[in-house]
């Protein structure tokens, strides 16, 4: 994997060079552990404030180039690129011009996050301490066919607070302040469903106790505002 400047440095401060390389060697990554097959799954970053580098429509997201990437506005007009922009951009759009703070957006297929969201079952935010500090709440939107206005619309009531959703009958959309944090969000999101699922087999699941859920919600609140991406 590339350097410092992929993993954490604001998307608005990196070239478009190195953002696209970036991009393709995380739709490689998500490919190799399993949250990706053949055309599935789309990945984007801002450039700048008016810009987006998005993964093309109808690819092997595991096997992109740097150069298959194309470049959007804000309103989804094709600025650059030879390829058609994702079906979801509309989703990535939103996103970007709700969160002033995202600069990066993943949905991918996961197979334990997107089995529960396939079963219509929500993931409990108040289980395991490292997702409430890493991620928090993880809301199950209502179902929307991919690739149509209504995706964008499922996740419309939680985009300003959440990190992650899980999309009914879909898949795992997670966003962050870099692309590394919003990888890191699939990766946890997709862990914890897996303890989720076995603590289930076993037949019980206890929630962290009232006061404690709150100090670790405090805690992440506390780690947004302290966040620094050169570090």
């Amino acid at each position: 994997m590339a350097g410092k400047c992929v993993y954490l440095l604001p998307m608005i401060n990196a070239s478009p060079f190195i953002m696209r390389k970036a991009v393709a060697e995380f739709g490689t990554r998500l490919y190799e552990q399993q949250m990706i097959a053949g055309t599935d799954g789309n990945l984007s970053v801002r450039l700048g404030d008016d810009r987006v580098l998005v993964t093309p429509s109808g690819l092997p997201k595991g096997r992109l180039a740097p150069e298959d990437m194309v470049i959007v506005d804000m309103n989804g007009k094709h600025l650059q690129g030879s390829h058609k922009a994702s079906a979801e951009l509309a989703m990535h759009l939103l996103v970007y011009q709700r969160r002033s703070e995202v600069n990066a957006v993943i949905h991918a297929h996961p197979p334990h996050a997107t089995a529960f969201a396939v079963a219509g079952i929500g993931l409990e935010s108040d289980v395991l301490p490292e997702v409430v500090v890493s991620v928090g709440k993880i809301p199950l939107t209502d179902y929307a066919g991919p690739g149509t206005d209504e995706v964008p619309k499922s996740i419309e009531p939680h985009v300003d607070t959440c990190n992650a959703f899980l999309l009914r009958n879909h898949g795992l959309l997670t966003v962050g302040r870099s692309l590394d944090e919003a990888y890191n969000r699939h990766e946890v999101v997709e862990h914890y469903a897996r303890i989720v699922l076995l603590a289930r087999h076993l037949g019980n699941i206890d929630a962290i106790p009232g006061e404690d859920f709150r100090r670790l919600e405090r805690m992440r609140e506390n780690l947004d505002k302290t966040w620094d991406p050169k570090v």
